[in-house]
């Protein structure tokens, strides 16, 4: 069975919009390198959701097939406004020192991606922010550390005011071939490969450097902002607890609201009053999984339209047919011919 719509491991809509602009700037399709791996222009538009790390990483492989610059990922932070990833750089930007802000980096890196982990480590006269993967859908790690170096880079430069550089880089990664690219981004700094972890050393002394126009009070206001929304991302909200049990009943047949909620230990009554308290639906998350996995089902070519009408637990494929039309603009068969 696949897996569940909402995987453990995400990325905020606004870093993949990030990593989409980067991909039209190099010439690429951004709407098709989102569609070729189930990524649909309703998710793009929402300011709060989430995209799977999963999917991220298919889109990294699109976007370097289309652009054919397999570096694109170390060019990010230049191409990007410092602002571009939300909340958590807002935090950022009005911390009162560049200190402050990493603390704030690693307390709600979350909010940004919850597939790798970023900590900081002082030790004597440097300092070093530590990435560590965490998530196993990441297949490609240099594609994650090098966009992550390279917008740390840039955000440090923008807080500051002048041009930061590193005393080192090191990188939990094989030394690729041409290193050409690594050594502009990030000169004048020691570059290192193989390294055990992935690490950005610098100068102890820059942690009390002032933050360039930052401002107390919205530093106050983004934090409690950044506060909720990573309290909401660590709570499962009852619709993804639904989405979750829909699949695992999806087997064959309808799932059908008393069972869902007879496995939530809910009253039927109960748990449509709690969706709507959340504004959606049982038939409105019932339409998504189903599109969510129908999606996924036409990028595997070894399973007929008929085979994924009957695993998506409709009576009989013409349903099917008319409802992935009403959900996409598209046949099941054109779809796949896009996604192939």
């Amino acid at each position: 069975m696949t897996p569940l719509p909402r995987p453990a491991h995400t990325l905020s809509v606004a870093s993949a919009n990030l990593i989409l602009f980067a991909a039209r700037q190099r010439g690429a399709d951004p709407d098709a390198m989102a569609r070729a791996v189930g990524i649909s222009p309703d998710q793009l538009t929402d300011p709060d959701g989430r995209i799977s790390v999963r999917q991220i990483q298919q889109l990294w492989h699109e976007i370097i097939t289309a652009t054919g610059d397999e570096h694109i990922a170390l060019k990010l932070g230049e191409m990007m406004n410092p602002v571009a990833v939300g909340v958590l750089a807002y935090v950022m930007m009005h911390s009162p020192t560049l200190g402050k802000a990493f603390d704030k980096l690693c307390q709600y890196q979350d909010i940004v991606c919850d597939g790798s982990r970023t900590t900081g480590q002082r030790t004597g006269n440097e300092f070093a922010l530590l990435i560590t993967i965490t998530s196993p859908d990441i297949i490609y790690p240099e594609y994650v550390i090098n966009s992550e170096l390279s917008i740390y880079q840039s955000a440090i430069r923008a807080m500051a005011g002048w041009p930061v550089s590193a005393r080192e880089i090191r990188f939990a990664y094989p030394k690729p071939t041409d290193t050409s690219e690594h050594e502009r981004v990030f000169a004048p700094a020691q570059l290192f490969f193989g390294a055990d972890q992935t690490a950005m050393v610098l100068d102890a002394g820059l942690l009390d450097t002032p933050v360039l126009n930052a401002s107390p009070g919205l530093f106050a206001i983004f934090e409690k902002h950044a506060d909720e929304l990573l309290a909401r991302l660590k709570t499962p909200t009852l619709s993804s607890r639904v989405r979750g049990e829909m699949v695992q009943l999806m087997k064959g047949e309808e799932p059908t609201l008393t069972a869902v909620a007879d496995r939530l230990n809910l009253g039927v009554r109960t748990l449509q009053l709690h969706l709507r308290d959340e504004n959606t639906t049982y038939q409105q998350l019932l339409d998504n999984v189903r599109k969510t996995l129908a999606e996924q089902h036409l990028r595997e070519p070894y399973l007929s339209t008929t085979d994924i009408a009957y695993l998506l637990g409709f009576a009989e494929p013409s349903v099917f047919f008319r409802s992935f039309k009403k959900w996409t603009g598209q046949t099941p068969g054109a779809y796949r011919s896009l996604a192939a």
